[in-house]
């Protein structure tokens, strides 16, 4: 299963839609939302792409009851998770997280096979040893934004565990 990978939209909905589309296209199933978002307004042109949501709000909270009455609207399809989320997707276990930093020290418990963060404007992809001896793939997608760094976004194959840092208006090839 492909999932879209997302932090730090900061109340941009057309670059936040873009990268949806875009991962839909390229067959994603799900998006992960790893905080920043702000408005429920950004999210709507998202949610009009019809994937699945799971969404925390990161340092930068917005409201919080507005997203959860979007939630509660949005019949099933947004899960609002509040400040940080633990998630099973395709027999993946997933823990979502907004700060960086919390997210390597996520990652080093070898509890989880993939870390999603956000926080830092910079896109990062790479493996974590755990305490336990255990790799995690630590994700953080970057800014979607654009934000005093390149508008990014991750492509994420839980299937293969392969992710793959997108810039926003990159031409791909059409998937064969």
């Amino acid at each position: 299963m492909k999932v879209c990978i997302v932090s730090d939209s900061h109340d941009r909905a057309d670059p936040l839609a873009a990268a949806v589309r875009a991962a839909k296209a390229e067959g994603a199933a799900a998006v992960i939302h790893c905080g920043d978002l702000i408005g429920t307004q950004s999210l709507k042109p998202a949610l009009a792409c019809g994937l699945p949501v799971h969404l925390i709000h990161g340092n930068n909270l917005g409201d919080a009851a507005a997203l959860a009455r979007l939630e509660r609207a949005s019949e099933g399809q947004l899960r609002y998770h509040g400040p940080d989320a633990r998630l099973e997707i395709a027999g993946r276990h997933i823990c979502v997280v907004h700060l960086d930093d919390i997210g390597y020290a996520m990652a080093c418990t070898g509890q989880w096979d993939l870390v999603c963060c956000g926080h830092s404007h910079r896109a990062e992809v790479r493996q974590v040893r755990g305490v336990t001896g255990e790799q995690t793939w630590l994700v953080n997608p970057g800014t979607v934004a654009g934000l005093a760094a390149p508008a990014t976004w991750v492509l994420g194959d839980l299937a293969a565990m392969r992710f793959e840092v997108r810039e926003l208006g990159e031409r791909r090839p059409a998937p064969t």
